[in-house]
């Protein structure tokens, strides 16, 4: 049966290749973008808690097993980069299946890989192929009406952020007890059933823009420089994931040594409470559709700032550092849900450029908070990456705080504007 025959508003059914106008995404339809977009993005991060294991498998140092995680992040940039922007001008229907179809020849190929070259090559096409989460949520924008699209991207957005959560405490638990092959094989046969399920429910949606690949690409340089608001909401969202890598880097120093000393295995049970706060944080899409995305930006800086107050007790209190780490969560899955609720709003016929964009941004955030975790830790400890990332979500809250006005107009129509 087709997931999307019918809609929340009770247009007619609709089969897979059938198009009909107005809004087509249901619940099903829903949580099935969020569990596929989850499993996705969850292929970035099966292999770093499997590092150890792989470097004395495959006999190799853990310097050299830990280019693993460079590799596949640098695919990921490429995928982002080169296929995320053809959802605007392809059949998404059946672009998405074959991207995740070729997704599980890539994660076959790391389970088979003989030695740490073959594996890195294939972490690599795991890394361009596991973009479909990325094309997922610009498609939910558009399959959703004004008056819903902050909850069904909330929805989303929160599966691809647990799917990071969630792969890495599974990781470890399954590499640990059958071996770090049988991770692999088992991620190539949820993405191959996944692939299957969307190809049957997705509907068939026309293509928004019709032009060449080398214009699409230099489309999306185009529409950051022309569109103010898209601007600063990348800011945003380069300092809310710089702030979250930080802070989860530097956790394992923190955690390893004393007073914790905790093991690996421990550390990653951290990440359930991150995992809490994420689904904490999806009641932020509904306050997007109620007109309040402005105003619930705000209040998610001051979280995060009163997140970073509460871990700087954290580094010899453990209730104090689990409440930071579940209000830095809440924080920054917000955040970005808002964000990206209100990017959507900009350009209906581009949003997965626009999505590109947005996402590009988060990756180099995201890459100087790791980088910048281990030069602080080495210069000052935890109190350097305390004072970093306070310091950063204060400056972020300074800057919302005089651009309110540019952003207004990208609150969705609700029960008001504030």
């Amino acid at each position: 049966m087709n997931i999307a025959e019918t809609d929340p508003t009770g247009s007619p059914r609709t089969s897979p290749g059938q198009v009909t106008a107005g809004p087509r995404m249901t619940r099903p339809l829903t949580w099935l973008f969020a569990v596929a977009g989850g499993a996705a993005v969850g292929n970035l991060y099966y292999v770093q808690p499997l590092l150890d294991l792989i470097a004395h498998s495959l006999h190799t140092g853990q310097a050299t097993a830990g280019l693993l995680v460079t590799a596949t992040q640098l695919g990921y940039a490429a995928g982002i980069f080169f296929i995320v922007p053809l959802g605007d001008i392809r059949d998404r229907r059946r672009l998405i299946p074959a991207i995740m179809g070729i997704s599980v020849v890539a994660l076959a190929g790391c389970a088979a890989a003989p030695n740490i070259v073959v594996l890195a090559v294939a972490m690599a096409a795991v890394g361009v192929t596991t973009v479909a989460g990325q094309i997922l949520t610009p498609f939910a924008g558009d399959l959703s009406d004004d008056a819903s699209r902050g909850r069904v991207v909330g929805i989303v957005v929160s599966g691809l952020l647990t799917g990071i959560l969630v792969a890495r405490v599974l990781s470890g638990l399954v590499g640990g007890t059958v071996g770090w092959r049988m991770v692999f094989v088992l991620a190539a046969a949820l993405m191959a059933a996944l692939a299957v399920l969307l190809y049957r429910a997705l509907p068939v949606v026309p293509a928004k823009a019709s032009m060449p690949y080398s214009s699409l690409l230099r489309s999306v340089t185009a529409i950051v420089r022309r569109e103010r608001p898209l601007q600063i909401i990348m800011v945003f969202g380069m300092v809310s994931f710089a702030t979250f890598t930080l802070f989860w880097t530097a956790l394992t120093f923190l955690l390893s040594g004393a007073p914790y000393h905790y093991s690996a295995t421990v550390i990653g049970l951290f990440g359930l409470v991150g995992l809490v706060g994420s689904l904490a944080a999806q009641g932020a899409g509904r306050l997007h559709d109620r007109g309040w995305s402005n105003t619930a930006s705000g209040l998610a800086w001051l979280l995060a700032l009163s997140a970073w107050s509460a871990s700087a007790l954290g580094s010899d209190s453990l209730p104090w550092l689990l409440a930071a780490v579940l209000i830095l969560d809440i924080a920054t899955q917000s955040q970005r849900i808002l964000n990206q609720a209100q990017i959507f709003t900009i350009s209906a016929e581009a949003r997965s450029r626009i999505n590109t964009a947005y996402v590009t941004g988060n990756f180099l955030g995201g890459a100087a908070g790791s980088i910048g975790a281990s030069i602080l830790w080495s210069v000052g400890g935890w109190n350097a990456i305390v004072l970093t990332g306070g310091s950063l979500c204060l400056l972020a809250l300074g800057l919302w705080s005089v651009t309110r006005a540019t952003l207004r107009r990208l609150s969705s129509p609700g029960l008001g504007r504030r």
